[in-house]
């Protein structure tokens, strides 16, 4: 990435129906086994918090989450390769936490692969404690991986 990405001002917006095709090309290079464009639907149409951030035009990354009961769940965050490595996505997550306390949630859980190892860094790194392994949770090349489930107490 050129310093100038990292000089380019951010900008968070709801995510828009119109976002979908280039959420999806991000989804797909971020993960085996991505969500779909309709998964994105879905979620828009249920009202969940769904937000990208955008830098010079270009959207750089987004997050899904939902809320109810005074809980919430944070269901999918990705950053776009190209921005990777420089705080985008420390940035996204401190606005989800954000949106949570709107919502009057008191806490935050989230599901992550066991080889994530650097999303599970960000989100120790954010206060994130682990709570259990959910085994075989997540579908694998090898048949199935575990997913580490971790929550955030939100002091809102």
């Amino acid at each position: 990435m050129s310093a100038v990405h990292t000089a380019v001002a951010h900008r968070m917006r709801p995510m828009a129906e119109a976002d979908l095709p280039h959420i999806h090309r991000i989804e797909l290079d971020s993960y085996d086994y991505p969500w779909t464009p309709g998964h994105f639907a879905d979620s828009l149409t249920a009202g969940y918090s769904m937000w990208v951030s955008e830098a010079g035009g270009e959207l750089t990354g987004y997050y899904a989450m939902m809320a109810a009961a005074g809980e919430a769940h944070l269901l999918n965050l990705a950053i776009a390769p190209a921005w990777r490595g420089h705080g985008h996505g420390r940035r996204l997550l401190a606005h989800c936490l954000a949106g949570a306390c709107d919502h009057k949630a008191s806490v935050l859980f989230l599901e992550v692969r066991t080889s994530n190892t650097a999303a599970i860094g960000l989100y120790h790194s954010s206060g994130f404690v682990d709570l259990a392994v959910r085994r075989g949770y997540y579908p694998a090349r090898d048949g199935r991986e575990d997913a580490l489930i971790m929550r955030k107490d939100l002091s809102c």
